[in-house]
């Protein structure tokens, strides 16, 4: 009985590991793949082949037909969800490709493929849905033992209507007889679309420590309305607006004063530019006018320019950057600087 307790588990272990590879794609240059479409984001679509050890990145412009019977959740630009199985019908010679999406209790959804910009398994685990990166920079000089190093980690993952990401970075730099300067930020994020499609609401958290400016601990926490500007295979672009409260806690070996509260406004820009497995440049900026204290204004960016070296490896120079307008009496009203790293990325 234990024994067929045992079979019977690794039985359904194996289903759930992985669905029949039996999807087909064929390109425009005439190549035919049979295999288990995972998902498409960001202009690359990802699947699985029985011959490779992993998955493959294809660039979705290069596709010319795509059946498969599996669910997909498929998002277009305007920001409309469709639920079904892909099938390509007959095209004339020089007119756009077009998708079907064979909704379950609704006639066939036919788009235009230019306009689908995301598409998962609607029976994805929550672990496969994940992407993430991390990077490592290190940079060391014996003349004046400067010690430089720079260290961040993602994680991301995108539902039909939702999503949601966690980050840290780290940064320090040392030099003999000289104290050393530190920098660490963890970002929590999360959002959820409206019913107007492309806009959304928004909340997240901050954590910010900078010895550059006397910051013990930083922590916002913000939400607020947004709307997606754009949302394409090689472009995503998003403004958002609301409130924020935040705490800072300074370094009392500097100032008297050692905290502050505030309740301010949020105004935040994320500009993603994208093209397939080249180049990558992410930009978020953000601006909190200080509500509690008239004409004091905090701004914070990170940005990021990636170039691919190979396969899932890229090199990325980073620019980070926080400012207050209005800091206390001796603290620095900035901390600023630029980075270059390492990044691994995975899907």
């Amino acid at each position: 009985m234990k024994q067929l307790f045992f079979l019977l588990v690794f039985v359904l272990a194996g289903s759930l590991w992985g669905r029949p590879k039996i999807d087909v794609l064929v390109m425009n240059n005439g190549d035919r793949f049979t295999c288990e479409i995972k998902k498409l984001e960001r202009g690359v679509l990802y699947a699985g082949l029985d011959y490779v050890d992993g998955t493959i990145s294809i660039e979705w412009s290069k596709v010319t037909r795509i059946e498969s019977t599996q669910l997909f959740l498929v998002h277009t630009e305007d920001g409309s969800v469709y639920e079904g199985t892909l099938r390509t019908p007959e095209t004339p010679a020089g007119r756009p490709v077009r998708i079907e999406v064979l909704e379950l209790t609704d006639r066939p959804e036919t788009l235009e493929q230019r306009r689908v910009v995301e598409m998962s398994q609607t029976s994805d685990s929550f672990w496969r849905r994940l992407s993430g990166n991390a990077d490592l920079g290190l940079i060391y000089t014996k003349g004046n033992s400067t010690t430089q190093y720079n260290a961040a980690a993602g994680v991301r993952v995108k539902r039909e209507r939702w999503g949601g990401d966690a980050s840290f970075s780290s940064a320090l730099s040392k030099s003999s007889g000289v104290t050393a300067s530190t920098r660490n930020q963890v970002n929590l994020n999360g959002w959820r679309r409206i019913h107007l499609k492309q806009w959304f609401y928004t909340g997240g958290a901050q954590f910010l420590q900078s010895s550059q400016q006397g910051i013990q601990l930083q922590t916002t926490l913000g939400g607020g309305i947004g709307k997606f500007i754009k949302d394409t295979n090689n472009a995503r672009i998003s403004f958002s607006a609301g409130l924020a409260w935040q705490e800072t806690k300074y370094d009392v070996s500097i100032e008297n004063q050692s905290q502050n509260n505030a309740l301010a406004g949020l105004v935040i820009g994320d500009l993603h530019l994208f093209r397939f497995k080249k180049t990558a440049l992410d930009i978020t900026a953000s601006v909190l006018p200080d509500l509690t204290q008239a004409g004091r204004v905090r701004a914070y960016t990170n940005t990021a320019y990636s170039i691919q070296i190979i396969s899932n490896l890229w090199w990325k120079i980073s620019f980070y950057g926080n400012w207050d307008n209005r800091p206390p009496a001796n603290f620095s009203g900035s901390d600023y600087g630029t980075s270059a790293s390492i990044s691994y990325s995975f899907n």
